[in-house]
C-alpha cells in the first residue's frame, strides 16, 4: 500500500467491532455482474486490503476459493480467529505487489481501501492478476452518513455533519474532502471496455448509538487526532454522544438508530483479449495465514 493505517491491534479489534460489512445487496450486484461477462463457476476471489475480513467472508459461499491480502498482521490476525469458512486464506502483502500467477483470479476486489493504494500499480496488478473475462470491483463509501430516530433524524444528521467538519483537519490530505473523485479516477483510468459506475447505494443500518460512535472512532481522522491528543479525542467523542443523546431525548447509548450509508462503486471486466500489455513480474516471499 501507498499509504499504510489500521495497523494496531486495539485498532483491528475496533475496526472489525464498529466497521459496516459490505452489504448483501451489493455483494449480489458484484456477482451478477462477473456472471454476465464471464459466466459460472467462479473460482478464485481475491480481496484486497481485506482489514479484518467482513467483506471476504461475504465471498466464499460464490468462490472455490477465497483470499484476503492486506499489508497488517493484526488486520489478519483478526479476520482469521473470525473466519471459519475452509475455503478462505489469507496472505499478508502490499496491494501493489499481489503474491498470485497471472490470469488466476475471477474476481479482484477492493472494499474501502483502495483509496489507500498506489492506483496506478494496484490496477495493473489487478489486470496481471484477471483471467480474461474476469472482473475488478471497488467499493467504498461515503462519511457523510445520515442518522433517522424519529422526527429527530434531521437534526442528528446536521450534529453528524459538524462533528466531521471539526475531525476534517486531522483527514490525510491524501484523501482530500472525499474519496469519490480517487474512485473516479480509477475508473477512468481503467481501459476495458465494459465497466460500470454506481454512484450510491443508500444501505440503511440499525445499530446502538454507541456502535455509529466506535465507528466514527475507527475513522482515519479521529485516529489521527487520538495519536495527537488523547484527552481533546476522547472529550471531543463524549460530547458529540451527549449532543446526539440530548437531542434524541434519551440516556442510553445502546439506544438504536438508523445509520444510512451511501455506497459507491465500480465495475469492470477484462477482455478476452489483454489491453493492458501488463509483463510478468518476480514477486517476494510474504506470510501465508492458513
Amino acid at each position: 500500500m501507498a499509504h499504510r493505517r489500521f495497523e494496531g491491534k486495539e485498532h483491528a479489534a475496533s475496526y472489525l467491532k464498529y466497521r459496516v460489512s459490505p452489504p448483501q445487496e451489493l455483494i449480489t450486484e458484484i456477482l451478477g455482474f462477473l456472471e454476465k461477462m464471464k459466466g459460472r463457476p467462479f473460482d478464485l476471489a481475491v480481496d484486497v486490503g481485506c482489514g479484518s475480513g467482513q467483506g471476504t467472508v461475504l465471498l466464499a459461499p460464490h468462490f472455490t476459493h477465497v483470499v484476503g491480502t492486506d499489508i497488517s498482521p493484526a488486520q489478519l490476525e483478526v479476520a482469521l480467529a473470525n473466519s471459519s469458512a475452509p475455503n478462505i486464506s489469507y496472505r499478508q502483502c502490499p496491494a501493489e505487489e499481489l503474491p498470485f500467477a497471472d490470469g488466476g483470479a475471477d474476481l479482484v476486489t477492493s472494499m474501502t481501501a483502495a483509496h489507500w493504494f498506489n492506483r496506478p500499480r494496484f490496477l495493473q496488478e489487478a489486470d496481471r492478476l484477471l483471467r480474461p473475462r474476469g472482473c475488478l470491483a471497488l467499493i467504498s463509501y461515503t462519511l457523510d452518513m445520515d442518522l433517522e430516530y424519529g422526527q429527530h433524524s434531521h437534526t442528528l444528521t446536521d450534529i453528524c455533519q459538524q462533528f466531521y467538519k471539526i475531525l476534517l483537519p486531522f483527514r490525510s490530505a491524501h484523501l482530500g474532502t472525499t474519496t469519490v473523485p480517487l474512485y473516479k479516477q480509477m475508473y477512468d483510468s481503467c481501459p476495458y471496455p465494459d465497466k460500470e459506475w454506481h454512484e450510491c447505494l443508500r444501505v440503511r443500518r440499525p445499530m446502538p448509538l454507541n456502535g455509529y460512535i466506535g465507528m466514527v472512532e475507527t475513522f482515519s481522522s479521529f485516529r489521527a487526532l487520538l495519536k495527537q491528543d488523547p484527552v481533546e479525542a476522547h472529550r471531543l467523542s463524549q460530547e458529540f454522544r451527549n449532543r446526539l443523546l440530548s437531542v434524541m431525548g434519551e440516556s442510553s447509548p445502546e439506544t438504536e438508530i438508523t445509520v444510512v450509508v451511501k455506497y459507491f462503486y465500480w465495475l469492470a471486466c477484462k477482455p478476452a483479449a489483454a489491453c493492458s500489455g501488463a509483463t510478468k513480474q518476480q514477486y517476494p516471499q510474504t506470510r501465508v495465514f492458513t
